[in-house]
């Protein structure tokens, strides 16, 4: 083999053990796989899904309490989705199939994980190889994934433009004060039996907690992005003009309950890849 030629890029191998090889130059972006980074001592694992033509984002989707990546992946969609709009998307997995979202005491928490630096690594690491404009990173979830991607746009609203939680809120006693404002697209089911809608006590994977309603919660981000009062119409209230343009839109599906929207009344994939396309920095 010549000297010049191409050498590999090895994609490291999937949970079900099957390895895959990419060949191309030495500048080309890592393919879709699952990858692994070394977070704290431990390895933390994650699945990527890059579209067929130019990267023109990146979106961390995170899975529910008891759930995967994969399973993530699967259940949303969302890789159709994506494509749509150029968006590499990262299914990241949770220590005990859950997230160190700050709610109670959590498994996550309770073994010292932080999933914070993590993701923020994760996002620092993706937007690196496949050349993403640092404006044009977007968070997603569902359930606890929910409760971790609100976490993370508070915690580090520097890397976050804007974010998309379906069903999940905040524990009553995380603080949320973001560097800088985050557009927000808030899903939450009026009939929810896991994360009650008007917020109070919860039991979740990790024991017992008690959460920000989904009122209050669009509310909060409203306040800390300075936005003016809403535009209110059956099932949704928008507010446009915030700070820096951003926007805190908030949806409810009425009688529903603990789900990933995915009908064609509202398709949560679907609605949140639409937000994300028009609400980078």
């Amino acid at each position: 083999m010549p000297r010049t030629a191409a050498r590999f890029v090895v994609v490291i191998a999937t949970l079900l053990g099957i390895a895959a090889a990419a060949v191309g130059p030495a500048s080309a972006a890592p393919a879709a796989g699952q990858g692994l980074l070394s977070i704290g001592g431990m390895q933390r694992t994650y699945l990527v899904h890059v579209p067929p033509g130019p990267v023109n984002g990146l979106v961390i989707n995170l899975h529910g309490a008891g759930l995967t990546g994969r399973d993530q992946q699967l259940t949303t969609n969302y890789d159709a989705a994506a494509d749509r709009y150029g968006f590499v998307v990262a299914y990241p997995d949770g220590i005990d199939l859950s997230w160190a979202d700050g709610r109670g005491a959590s498994v996550p928490d309770r073994q010292g994980v932080d999933d914070v630096g993590f993701l923020s690594t994760l996002i620092t690491e993706l937007t690196r190889q496949y050349a993403v404009n640092p404006g044009r990173v977007f968070v997603t979830g569902m359930s606890a994934g929910a409760f971790m991607a609100q976490r993370l746009a508070c915690d580090r609203a520097d890397l976050v433009a804007a974010v998309v939680p379906v069903a999940g809120t905040l524990g009553a006693a995380v603080p949320c004060a973001p560097s800088r404002p985050v557009s927000v697209l808030e899903v939450h089911g009026d009939a929810d039996p896991v994360v009650p809608f008007g917020g109070g006590p919860m039991v979740g994977r990790g024991g017992p907690s008690v959460i920000v309603s989904a009122p209050a919660m669009a509310d909060r981000w409203r306040a800390v992005n300075g936005c003016p009062p809403p535009a209110v119409t059956p099932g949704r209230t928008v507010s446009t003009g915030c700070a820096d343009g951003t926007v805190v839109d908030f949806v409810t599906i009425s009688g529903g309950g603990h789900v990933w929207p995915t009908w064609p009344g509202f398709d949560a994939s679907a609605a949140g890849a639409d937000f994300f396309a028009t609400h980078g920095r």
